[in-house]
């Protein structure tokens, strides 16, 4: 007597989960503020890597659109657009579950239009290295960061402190 044995809903392949997928987290922020003649919209994504549990590394775009417009009830006040795009390299450390440190080198692409004669429109690019430190629970980061190659002409960044707030999923 012969006889045969067919299952087939049976997969011969195990199935594995990918363990480079299982570390990767994502985060970012979107911004928008309208009012008064003015528009802000910015985007920036990041995609970050645990390596372990102490460091991460990550890669984040950056994309932002400011204009104002120029009031003609004042003379003194300018009408302008500007757009910002470009990246960044950031590398997290957790020397407890609870503390963040962070380095990120930014590099940006700054493009500004002025309407008037007294303003020069101008292009130029932009690099910024941030350290910070912040309170982490679960996926949420409070904290600040310090841009150690901030000028006091700086056109992108008014000033070299900067908070933060990191939210990865």
């Amino acid at each position: 007597m012969n006889s045969a044995l067919l299952f087939s809903q049976q997969d011969s392949i195990p199935k594995t989960e990918s363990v480079f997928w299982k570390k990767v987290q994502f985060g970012g922020g979107l911004g928008l503020a309208v009012g008064n003649g003015f528009t802000n919209v910015s985007i920036s994504p990041t995609g970050y890597y645990n390596i372990d549990k102490t460091f991460t590394v990550g890669v984040g775009l950056t994309g932002s659109y400011v204009a104002q417009e120029q009031n003609p009830s004042n003379f003194n006040s300018i009408g302008y657009k500007s757009t910002i795009f470009g990246g960044s390299l950031i590398g997290l450390v957790h020397p407890i579950e609870e503390i963040q440190l962070s380095a990120e080198l930014e590099q940006l692409k700054v493009n500004r239009n002025f309407d008037g004669d007294f303003l020069i429109d101008d292009t130029f690019w932009n690099t910024a290295f941030f350290v910070g430190a912040g309170y982490r629970a679960q996926n949420l980061t409070v904290g600040i960061k310090y841009n150690l190659l901030h000028k006091d002409n700086n056109h992108v960044y008014s000033q070299a402190w900067a908070p933060f707030i990191r939210i990865m999923f």
